[in-house]
């Protein structure tokens, strides 16, 4: 059976889908460009006063007008020892409200469910942290070392006027920190009612979005033509389009796809894995991703009139690349891309990877344990990117570990970026009991 809560949290608790409620309220929408993005200012203003409210200081830095981060350092009972960081980003990705239930920034409770954009990806963990640390601040409760809080602008743009900047421009906020935990990780998937897998990320795909531009003649629309930028990029972009890289197995990627093979009592094929990981319902898309290195053309631009031939056509790609694969990404694409069309780089950061071992992952498992009798942890690679990308560069472990225990019938994986996302009240609740066990030990 599961320990008590410790009674002190039931105000965390009962908190906790306010506090995220009032944070979606704030749109952070993050274009990729300043002067069309909002509210991460007001946003890290608003944590800020929540901090303060219980004696919490923080400071606050802008990369660019608007563009505000917060960092808060939480002194533990031995300061001795290495600082732990969490890190949560406050920008989200825009909206459509004409396609959802919900406004999307209204931050509606309905259903046992808070809905709105960032509820997934990350307000959620950010309302959790915050409601934890406020509740501590309360009843005068420390950490076994310093905590070092960091509620971050950016991230959805790869992070260089947030995590980037700090770690460039301010790394002292960081001093000591040797170890992080952030978003994408520690999430249950049900295999039955007394099995739940938890997904730990401890690693993540690097990032390689680009763009693509084809030249050639401009002409009249009517005539004959055999140097086509369009049909050039078009070709290109197809190629990219249609490839599929081959599997690569990863070491967290094979103590993964163990933990599945004796979850659910088979075999797995690893050459062809995906076969088996449909077993995992929605989640599989994701967990699919991160066996191989991918492309993703997402944008395309050509041409100002149907009768003229432009003489240059573009496109965006998003490409990911696993850990130890960079090198062999860059030769698949350029025979992807071909002759005649330039490759440039929108944002290129690095992949991402620890091992699944130590005590801070022994005291994720206990925590985990502790809270649900069923719960079973496991490593795995995200296909996204975090902001690990940058504290790593501090020297850092970082893992994905922002507790939910889930429904077995909730589609988690189209929550992110999604339409209708929304996370259910009682699994934030669970997310801060797991949160307050394992940053008291950790």
């Amino acid at each position: 059976m599961s320990e008590p809560t410790p009674a002190p949290l039931a105000r965390a608790q009962d908190e906790v889908a306010e506090l995220l409620s009032d944070l979606i309220r704030i749109d952070t929408t993050n274009t990729g460009d300043t002067a069309t993005g909002k509210g991460e200012r007001a946003a890290a203003e608003w944590v800020a006063g929540k901090l303060d409210e219980v004696g919490i200081g923080s400071v606050v830095h802008e990369s660019e007008r608007g563009r505000a981060s917060l960092v808060a350092r939480i002194p533990g009972a031995d300061r001795t020892r290495p600082a732990l960081l969490v890190h949560g980003h406050l920008d989200v990705v825009p909206a459509d409200p004409a396609e959802w239930s919900v406004h999307p920034f209204s931050g509606e409770e309905r259903d046992g469910y808070v809905w709105g954009r960032g509820a997934v990806d990350m307000k959620d963990m950010d309302a959790m942290v915050l409601a934890l640390v406020r509740d501590w601040a309360r009843t005068g409760t420390r950490p076994p070392r310093d905590v070092v809080l960091a509620f971050v602008a950016d991230e959805e743009a790869g992070g260089r006027l947030g995590a980037r900047f700090l770690v460039d421009e301010h790394p002292d906020l960081f001093e000591g920190c040797t170890e992080a935990i952030s978003e994408v990780g520690g999430f249950s998937i049900t295999v039955r009612d007394d099995l739940r897998l938890y997904l730990v990320q401890t690693a993540e795909k690097g990032l390689a979005w680009m763009r693509l531009t084809a030249g050639g003649r401009p002409g009249h629309g009517s005539f004959v033509h055999d140097d086509n930028a369009v049909t050039r990029l078009c070709q290109a972009v197809a190629r990219l389009g249609a490839h599929r890289f081959p599997t690569v197995l990863t070491p967290p990627m094979r103590q993964f796809l163990a933990a599945v093979e004796d979850a659910y009592g088979i075999e797995i094929d690893p050459d062809e894995p995906e076969q088996a990981l449909a077993r995992l319902g929605s989640i599989s898309r994701m967990i699919g991703a991160a066996l191989r290195n991918t492309v993703n053309p997402t944008m395309l631009e050509a041409g100002y009139k149907a009768n003229v031939i432009p003489g240059t056509a573009s496109a965006t790609v998003d490409g990911r690349f696993l850990y130890g694969q960079e090198e062999e990404f860059e030769r698949q694409l350029a025979g992807l891309v071909g002759e005649g069309v330039q490759r440039d780089w929108i944002v290129h950061d690095q992949a991402v990877e620890t091992t699944f071992d130590g005590p801070l992952v022994e005291q994720m498992a206990a925590a985990l344990v502790a809270e649900d009798d069923g719960a079973r942890p496991v490593p795995f690679t995200m296909s996204g990117g975090t902001d690990a990308k940058s504290f790593e560069r501090l020297g850092m472990r970082c893992f994905g570990f922002s507790p939910l225990r889930l429904p077995p019938d909730l589609d988690f994986a189209s929550l992110f970026h999604g339409i209708d996302e929304r996370v259910p009240v009682e699994s934030l609740r669970f997310g801060v009991r797991v949160l307050d066990r394992f940053l008291r030990a950790a």
